[in-house]
């Protein structure tokens, strides 16, 4: 849903509620300027930020995750052409 600054200014506890159910986008002469969400979609949305780590302090238990997980089975055409580049 969109409506504008001035809208939601003037019946902001219809769009708060509105909020609760789906984004509101909120334009300002004419472009979109703002989202208004729930905050359990902000924290829905915050649990999955990325976390980034030096190669060294990658922490044990996503380090075994990583160790554990398997190449797709068409990477195994990929290898191919690696391995044979005059193909």
């Amino acid at each position: 849903m969109k409506a504008t600054a001035g809208e939601i200014a003037k019946n902001f506890g219809q769009y708060a509620d509105r909020a609760l159910v789906e984004p509101v986008t909120i334009t300002k002469y004419g472009r979109e300027h703002l989202v208004l969400l729930s905050a359990d979609e902000y924290a829905r949305l915050k649990r999955r930020d990325r976390q980034v780590y030096r190669a060294g302090e990658v922490p044990a238990d996503i380090l075994a995750a990583i160790e554990a997980t398997e190449p797709p089975p068409e990477a195994e055409a990929v290898e191919r052409d690696l391995a044979n580049p005059s193909r």
